[in-house]
């Protein structure tokens, strides 16, 4: 099973409506979607919809992203960290509504550590995601101090990882992080780096050696989708319709090398 990040370019408004994106994604030849879950982005209102959308075009719906633009203010003692605290439980709630079964997280940069007010956030986001029978899963990106003290610190089983191929080789690539978190794997970001942003390219375009990944995944026993975060910022002499049926096919690869 494969499946694409739904915000990857084409229009910082969205040029293509997200009930017609959904439709193009699912005819390139993907299964699933991953969601941006909120209004940032030059995503706009509405996006609570996307859910029902992605499944009126025949797509499952493999988890949602919550918001990013305070993510370190997880240990703040004012209307930034409470504003956070705040859209977590929302996306956990909507996670429930809308028959999502994971969200992904960002922890904050390993430059704001983790105190105990963001510890007891994070112990009340997590109950409430066990509540509601919701999985997190905590994304790799400046944060590998954060995100080893939380995965070893908190071992329920709806709590788990999210692998980014890109992050991981940009950010930390001495620590071996498929080898110590793969078997709580709940969702990947697979992208490539390189280009003018060093991120988010597709598989197979950047420096990234994926048979060396997806060997490490293979020992890992994951065997949910697989799904790719990339954005069109390199791709922008290919429609909309072209770099999705490209992707699609650079996820069939990493499918065929994960047999």
């Amino acid at each position: 099973m494969t499946g694409i990040y739904d915000c990857f370019g084409y229009g910082a408004g969205y040029d293509v409506p997200f009930s017609e994106r959904y439709k193009l994604i699912k005819a390139a030849g993907f299964d699933c979607v991953m969601l941006w879950w909120s209004d940032k982005f030059g995503r706009g209102e509405g996006y609570e919809k996307d859910a029902d959308l992605a499944q009126d075009a025949g797509l499952l719906v493999e988890n949602m992203h919550a918001p990013v633009h305070e993510q370190n203010d997880l240990s703040s003692d004012n209307l930034q960290g409470e504003h956070l605290f705040s859209d977590y439980l929302k996306c956990i709630d909507d996670c429930h509504k809308h028959h999502i079964p994971t969200v992904v997280i960002h922890l904050p940069d390993d430059t704001s550590p983790i105190d105990r007010l963001g510890n007891d956030r994070l112990d009340r986001i997590i109950d409430h995601a066990g509540e509601l029978d919701v999985q997190i899963a905590f994304e790799n990106l400046r944060n590998v101090h954060n995100l080893v003290a939380v995965l070893n610190r908190v071992k329920f089983p709806h709590i788990g990882y999210c692998y980014d191929s890109c992050h991981h080789i940009n950010y930390a690539a001495g620590i071996d992080l498929l080898a110590l978190y793969g078997d709580r794997l709940k969702a990947l970001h697979l992208q490539d780096n390189g280009g003018p942003r060093n991120q988010h390219r597709l598989p197979f375009d950047g420096n990234i050696d994926w048979l060396s990944v997806t060997e490490k995944l293979r020992k890992t026993g994951y065997a949910s989708a697989i799904t790719l975060e990339p954005m069109n910022w390199d791709y922008t002499h290919l429609g909309i319709w072209d770099f999705l049926q490209l992707a699609c096919e650079r996820a069939k690869w990493l499918e065929q090398l994960l047999l």
